[in-house]
């Protein structure tokens, strides 16, 4: 047996199951079925274990395979191997795959001992039920586009508000569960705020959506969030992840680029409510549009936040490389959440990518016009400029004014009666040497320049001088003449200095204009395609077979009609045949609500990818997005009006044992804050936010030496200097972002460094992170503004000041409790800001908002002390 399965020290490769949540591994309970009798799935429960461990030796890379075993197709798996077969259907003990994972002797088990793998006891008996119950085989998942399921019809339940609930009701009860009640109107209006915007209510949204008791009071307040303009920064923030969006180069000396544009263009795109077809192919191939507008080549930015680079001693061609594997991992991460990467070096080894195809992928992008070194500029090529209406009505104004100087000038020159007093006579008035007569004479003129070959003149004057006067045309006589009489001729010196002033002003104001208008890099394609071959080992040196632009064959062909370039692509993309790109789109709007999506590995939908929690529910969220035409904020809606959605999310320990993730979804939504929410929420709550949407990144508060530390002296980068006044107040999504030293902030409260795309981010709790939400200057500022509404917005009653501050945090009213403890840290803090009066004044002296002189220093301190508490409450930073 054993020489038939191994090759050399490996064998059948292990088969320890994903740990992944699905059904089968909820532990029973008296009121929740035993779902171990249930059909085994392969997809759900038999690929993970092949996956995880077996498709490394026995998958789709042939160039890693061993013992001629395949796992990853049916035909492998079932296929004859010279008398026995790794899998017969129906009976597990011929099946050698299962004997040999359910050996005792370690010697034969699979997976082997130096695999560090081993199959639990239930997993063994998973394989083994799904071989007697015939191993049917089915493609995966991702792979078959989607179909509309029917919505399950609700048994004698009313909860179900939309098709959403009619998926997750079902499943609740066959778990033996129940729905949580809704949320209370306080919870509802301060979580959807926060999601659909990235701010908290304020305290008249609050009250009026409390007051109005119209059935369809949560619905008008949906609706109002998603015309509200923060809704677009807030879809635009959870966006720039995926296009790893950065203001610097991200290598070397990792100085400015300008690509804020492209940032903005999201915000409209996502505000104008932009099919998401169109925003695909826009940010993809705009500039391969017939005719693309300025707005369609702005968005190809995204192609353009890859990491650049102009080191001294680095290699074009290398580059060329990166970038465009670059361009297409990111491609593949954000459309197909595939993880394509895996197959720049060799075949995938888990999904049906081969390495030939990844480099068919690649071919569309390796043929963009942007060079390899970026020169450390600040816009390298390709860019377009994008003027404000102001400056294009400027600009129009200024080339009328030039244009009006320059018909004057040519009426004034047609004026002249000219005639030349002739190389020979020297000029009236002045003495008889030739030299003198040189800004009368045409004649004289003329000679000296061809003597002094014309060094003076510009282009095309000084070729027409240079030339044989015997076989100059008629017009090259006129504008040499011309030329003369404008800038040499004395007598006229009176009518056109004024004039040529006049046109140097023009043109300075230009110039300054021009300079002025902000500009943004952009995809473009060379005029002639690069030729694309598979790297060996992804090494950019050394290039085997060429191959053309293609597609995995695994997803549907590109249309027949499409144009083999990047257009082709997004158009293939956003085809209705695709399997991938609705469904990964739908799952991270899930994901953006709910903290984890249907398929917790957003960005991995392949083999090694999680099975959907609500697999029926994902393919119908995915075909009403494309059939909605593809309507973005169609769907924020679907999911934040759901029943499901609405639900309170408090949590008995029996839930938490049972689901402690919340996949079953049988109560509402409950997360800590994104970084960025963290610090707007705060802003927000003080009344220091400036909510202007767009422009040039700013640089709030962050603390000294940290872009010193890993800046090159000569980058235009290598010290931080902070921005002043209104910019120190900006939404967090406008916060300058230094790749290769992000907003600490940021980094503390789990934001990416946008070097790479990201699908997903990590929560975490963690002691810094607490230590700068107290102590940070900017949240220690905003514990003074909001200590300072509390003064000014609430009555003179401690009780009063703690309720409104209390209120603004957490859109509720606070308990007596909670009440009487806050009183206490007043009353403490102010006893002790009475016995140091200085370091009172140093407690509201923090940051650049200056504090209100009408009020008391002392009072006002301890106040601020208060609401630095109220800040850093759980409750706050945390969306429940």
């Amino acid at each position: 047996m054993n020489q038939r399965f191994c090759c050399g020290s490996r064998a059948v490769a292990g088969m320890v199951c994903l740990a992944v949540f699905c059904p089968s591994t909820l532990p029973a309970s008296p009121d929740q079925p035993d779902l171990r009798d249930r059909p085994v799935l392969f997809n759900r429960d038999i690929r993970p274990i092949l996956s995880e461990n077996c498709f490394s030796c026995h998958g789709p890379d042939a160039g890693q395979r061993h013992a001629e075993l395949r796992l990853d197709t049916a035909e492998g798996a079932l296929a004859d191997l010279g008398g026995y077969h790794a899998i017969v259907p129906g009976k597990p003990d011929e099946s050698e795959a299962y004997l040999r994972i359910a050996e005792h002797d370690e010697s034969m088990r699979m997976p082997p001992p130096d695999s560090n793998r081993s199959l639990s006891p239930d997993q063994v008996e998973l394989v083994r039920r799904w071989i007697e119950q015939g191993a049917p085989w089915q493609g995966h998942w991702a792979f078959i586009p989607p179909q509309r399921p029917p919505a399950p019809q609700a048994s004698g339940s009313d909860w179900p508000t939309n098709p959403v609930d009619a998926f997750v009701l079902p499943r609740l009860e066959a778990e033996g569960l129940q729905p949580s009640p809704e949320a209370d109107k306080l919870t509802l209006i301060r979580r959807v705020t926060l999601d659909l915007t990235g701010l908290p209510p304020t305290l008249e949204e609050i009250d009026a959506f409390t007051a109005d008791k119209s059935a369809d009071a949560y619905e008008k307040l949906v609706d109002r969030l998603l015309a509200s303009p923060p809704y677009g920064e807030q879809m635009t923030r959870y966006w720039l992840d995926l296009a790893r969006y950065g203001d610097t180069h991200g290598l070397h000396l990792d100085n400015q680029r300008s690509i804020w544009l492209y940032r903005d263009w999201l915000v409209q795109a996502f505000n104008e409510n932009k099919p998401f077809d169109e925003f695909t192919i826009e940010q993809l191939a705009g500039d391969l549009l017939p005719q693309p507008t300025l707005r369609q080549r702005i968005a190809t930015g995204f192609n353009r936040c890859n990491v650049t680079t102009s080191e001294g001693g680095s290699i074009d061609e290398e580059y060329i490389v990166r970038y465009a594997v670059d361009r297409t991992s990111t491609m593949s991460t954000v459309w197909m959440g595939l993880t394509t990467e895996c197959a720049v070096c060799h075949d995938h080894k888990f999904d049906p990518i081969s390495q030939k195809e990844f480099y068919q992928l690649y071919a569309f992008f390796n043929s963009t016009a942007d060079k390899a070194m970026d020169g450390n500029a600040q816009l390298p090529p390709p860019v377009v400029q994008v003027p404000s209406p102001e400056q294009k009505a400027k600009r129009k104004e200024l080339e009328e004014q030039r244009a009006g100087v320059e018909v004057q000038i040519r009426k004034e020159l047609a004026a002249i009666e000219y005639s030349d007093p002739g190389a020979d006579e020297p000029c009236r008035e002045l003495q008889p040497q030739e030299h003198v007569c040189v800004d009368e004479s045409l004649a004289v003129w003329e000679r000296l320049q061809r003597a002094a070959k014309a060094e003076s003149l510009p282009d095309p004057v000084k070729k027409y001088v240079l030339a044989d006067p015997a076989n100059r045309t008629g017009e090259q006589t006129k504008r040499i003449r011309e030329y003369f009489l404008e800038y040499v001729y004395k007598p006229a010196r009176a009518t056109f200095d004024p004039l040529h002033k006049q046109l140097d002003d023009l043109k300075k104001q230009q110039e300054e204009l021009e300079k002025a208008i902000p500009a943004t890099l952009v995809t473009q394609e060379l005029p002639q395609p690069r030729d694309a071959h598979v790297l060996r080992r992804g090494e950019y040196d050394t290039p085997q077979e060429k191959v053309e632009r293609g597609v995995p064959a695994v997803l549907p062909p590109l249309p027949g009609d499409a144009p083999k370039n990047r257009l082709g692509l997004a158009q293939w993309l956003v085809s209705p045949s695709h399997p991938l790109t609705a469904r990964v789109t739908v799952n991270r709007f899930w994901q953006h609500y709910f903290g984890t999506g249907l398929v917790k590995t957003a960005e991995d939908f392949g083999a090694q990818g999680e099975w959907p929690s609500h697999p029926e529910l994902l393919d119908w969220l995915a075909v009403e997005f494309m059939e909605s035409g593809w309507d973005v904020k169609h769907m924020q809606r679907l999911i934040v009006t759901s029943a499901t959605y609405r639900q309170s999310s408090r949590i008995t320990p029996e839930l938490y044992q049972r689901d402690p993730e919340n996949r079953l979804l049988a109560r509402g939504p409950r997360s800590r804050m994104d970084a960025e929410m963290v610090r707007d929420n705060a802003l927000a709550i003080s009344g220091l936010l400036v909510d202007r949407i767009g422009g040039p990144s700013v640089k709030p508060y962050q603390p000294p030496g940290l872009w010193e530390a890993v800046g090159y002296t000569t980058s235009d980068t290598a010290k931080f200097v902070q921005d002043h006044g209104d910019a120190l107040y900006r939404r967090s999504m406008y916060t300058f972002w230094k790749r290769t030293s992000p907003p600490p902030a940021m980094l503390l409260l789990d934001a990416p460094s946008r070097e790479t795309c990201t699908a997903r981010r990590p929560r975490t709790n963690t002691p810094s992170a607490a230590l700068a939400l107290m102590n940070d200057v900017q949240f220690f500022e905003a514990a003074r503004g909001l200590a300072e509404r509390m003064m000014n917005e609430a009555g003179s009653q401690p009780e009063q000041r703690v309720a409104l501050g209390f209120r603004l945090a957490t859109a509720r009213p606070p308990d007596p409790e909670e009440v009487s403890v806050l009183i206490q840290q007043y009353d403490a803090q102010l006893a002790e800001c009475r016995k140091n009066p200085e370091a009172a004044l140093k407690v509201i002296n923090t940051g650049e908002s200056k504090p209100d002189e009408s009020l008391d220093p002392v009072e006002l301190a301890a106040w601020t002390m208060v609401a630095n508490v109220i800040l850093n409450l759980d409750e706050t930073i945390t969306k429940r």
